[in-house]
């Protein structure tokens, strides 16, 4: 009988003692959400910095395998896409174009923005090539 009594006084105490655990479990949890959840939404934004970049080399690979058409050329229309889309999304970026005369290769590197205040943003690179257009005659 007392062992009864102990028992289910043992069984009253556990669970009134549990008030407050639901508090610090989220307390101990939280911060690792919070941190996942940043980390996927820089990975995101590093992401569409890098199609951005993507998107203008290749605009500007297109522009630079015109006929006639030089790196210069391609380099500008590749300015004048991240002009238009990169706001801040891609910052500090830089254009370079040149060719070899048979490929044309347009490189466009920058910033992806940042989540946290004071920290740079990731690096991005993305190239883009292709062969030059010409006129040719049949057999050459």
């Amino acid at each position: 009988m007392r062992a009864e009594r102990l028992r289910d006084w043992w069984a009253d105490r556990r669970w009134s003692d549990d008030r407050g655990d639901t508090s610090i479990q989220m307390a101990i949890v939280f911060p690792f959400v919070l941190l996942a959840t940043v980390a996927v939404i820089q990975a995101s934004m590093w992401y569409y910095a890098r199609q951005i970049a993507l998107t203008s080399a290749r605009e500007g690979a297109a522009a630079a395998r015109a006929y006639q058409a030089g790196p210069g050329d391609g380099a500008a229309r590749a300015r004048e896409v991240l002009a238009r889309s990169a706001g801040d999304s891609l910052g500090s970026y830089t254009v370079t174009a040149d060719s070899d005369g048979q490929r044309v290769r347009v490189r466009v590197t920058g910033t992806a923005m940042s989540m946290i205040p004071g920290v740079a943003g990731l690096q991005v690179s993305q190239t883009a090539s292709g062969a030059v257009e010409r006129w040719t005659t049949p057999g050459e």
